[in-house]
């Protein structure tokens, strides 16, 4: 079998996107690189020709994200800036829909065939050494979205901190039986926003309360649906005593929570405090206070991170870490304006 451009990426240690770029002359590749996939043709005896040149351009073209729980908003949101990012260029989106966690495997082997992407985009999905390897392996572009791994870029949310912010906001409104609707016990974000909860009790002096915390039992989307909310909700106001406020780990789980405790013959603030998590549109239309994710931000800087990645895949590995922003509106301090910010503006870390 004849040499391919595949070959020469390997050997150049460079994507298969940026060997399309450097035999069709584009200026989007870095003179040191453009020089060493050249001389490992030359060493190999490569000789570009019309048919590889045109299947290296259709796969340059397209970049992939796998994505679980498509329908969650926070994914609709990111992807939105993602998109909105890809237009200004000439790449295409492919979405590959995981259902559940233990479905992204299959898509991830597909993403990686050889001539589908020029780079992949990875959602909320913990890296295990098996995905790891794969990943690794592959000479792949890739970004985590929601996620960490020090081999990989990555944009995320500072998940505890948030869980933090939340429950301190709530101890400093004179709050003191707090308690905690959980997506999913596997979800990694709704387990860091725990820890940050659990966090701030301790601090102030209080032990978190097993009796407290309600992990949604709804099968679809980790948990994180109105349907969970409601459920995980009816359980905890059957507590006695009910706690006087409640941290909820998403704010499409606190649509349901809300409906609960109306049907429970409850006032929001008034006889129970509730913040959530995300700050979804319909958030504000409903008065909900909530830790803010810059999601739409998120997808744009993924985006972005890839295509620097498929232009150069030896730049140094970057990890940006957002700072949740708290929104207090009515739902937990009765005539706080609605919108206000408890803290500073936006802000990220990157490494």
């Amino acid at each position: 079998m004849g040499l391919t451009i595949y070959d020469i990426a390997r050997e150049a240690g460079v994507s298969i996107a940026t060997v399309s770029r450097v035999f069709n002359n584009s200026p989007r590749v870095a003179p040191h690189t453009r020089k060493r996939v050249l001389e490992v043709a030359r060493r190999l005896g490569y000789q570009p020709h019309v048919s590889a040149q045109s299947l290296a351009r259709r796969q340059a073209q397209t970049v992939a994200a796998i994505v679980p729980m498509l329908t969650n908003y926070f994914f609709v949101e990111v992807l939105r800036g993602l998109q909105d990012r890809l237009a200004e260029t000439n790449f295409d989106l492919l979405v590959y829909a995981a259902p559940t966690l233990s479905d992204v495997d299959a898509h991830l082997e597909r993403a990686l065939q050889r001539g589908r992407s020029a780079g992949v985009m990875i959602f909320s999905t913990p890296m295990s050494p098996e995905r790891v390897e794969r990943l690794q392996r592959s000479r792949q572009p890739v970004v985590l979205v929601d996620s960490f791994h020090p081999d990989f870029d990555s944009v995320s949310i500072d998940n505890e901190q948030g869980g933090y912010l939340a429950a301190r906001h709530l101890l400093e409104h004179g709050y003191r039986r707090i308690g905690l609707l959980m997506a999913h016990p596997d979800s990694v974000p709704a387990r860091e926003r725990r820890h940050g909860y659990e966090r701030a009790l301790r601090e102030a002096g209080l032990e978190p309360d097993p009796d407290l915390i309600v992990a949604s039992t709804d099968p679809h989307n980790h948990g994180y649906t109105e349907e969970g909310g409601y459920e995980a909700m009816k359980q905890l106001l059957e507590r006695t005593p009910r706690p006087e406020a409640v941290f909820v780990v998403s704010d499409i789980m606190a649509l349901g929570a809300l409906r609960a405790v109306e049907e429970a013959g409850l006032r929001v603030p008034d006889d129970l405090g509730l913040i959530g998590f995300d700050d979804l549109r319909v958030s504000r239309f409903l008065g909900l206070s909530t830790l803010r994710q810059p999601m739409y931000e998120m997808g744009k800087l993924a985006a972005e991170k890839l295509l620097r990645r498929i232009a150069e895949l030896e730049l140094p590995v970057t990890s940006t870490v957002f700072a949740p922003r708290l929104i207090c509106r009515r739902t937990c301090a009765p005539g706080a304006r609605d919108g206000q910010p408890e803290t500073a503006a936006l802000s990220q870390n990157q490494t």
